[in-house]
């Protein structure tokens, strides 16, 4: 019971996509031109609105997973999958949303500090030297290579420092999302 009433206050949390309510509130509409988080709100709003967005959608994650901490501490990687995936298929919002960055960095602040901060430490010492040495050959933008190397780091400390379930569980719903942004068609659920 303490399971499923997790599950569903963290799906309804991450279903509060802080880009479409921002973009509403001004009277617009981001869905069908960007995606709803941080980086869309950033082209299509500015700097400002953008850390806006990214704070409030980080702030469900630790919220998600502060609630699993008084409910049921067993469960907060039950909280950081849920609200990963009310995140990026949110049921207010005909289940178009963001990627899950922002809430899962929010919910491993909670669940794993120390694992998020080594893993996050890590990919941004990997971003500049992976654009003055392999960016140009690669191809690919720095942020998928910093990742590449971060998420097995982090794996590896969430052994040490905990917080390998929420590691788990919030990388899976990203990676899903992921892949059906990129087989979706222009202009359904990709800007």
């Amino acid at each position: 019971m303490l399971a499923l009433l997790v599950a569903a206050l963290s799906y309804l949390l991450g279903s509060l996509v802080t880009g479409v309510l921002y973009a509403r509130a001004r009277g617009d509409d981001i869905l069908g031109r960007d995606l709803p988080g941080g980086s869309g709100t950033f082209r299509q709003f500015g700097r400002n609105a953008a850390i806006l967005v990214t704070a409030g959608d980080i702030l469900k994650g630790v919220l998600a997973v502060a609630l699993a901490h008084v409910l049921a501490p067993e469960l907060t990687w039950l909280a950081t999958l849920a609200v990963v995936l009310g995140h990026c298929y949110p049921v207010f919002f005909r289940f178009r949303g963001g990627g899950g960055i922002a809430p899962f960095l929010g919910a491993l602040l909670v669940a794993a500090p120390l694992t998020l901060l080594g893993a996050l430490a890590l990919g941004l010492a990997v971003i500049p030297l992976y654009r003055a040495t392999l960016q140009r050959r690669l191809k690919l933008n720095a942020v998928p290579f910093a990742a590449a190397v971060a998420v097995p780091a982090g794996l590896l400390l969430s052994l040490r420092y905990g917080g390998l379930g929420d590691l788990l569980a919030g990388s899976a719903v990203m990676a899903l999302r992921a892949v059906h942004l990129l087989a979706a068609p222009a202009g359904r659920d990709r800007p």
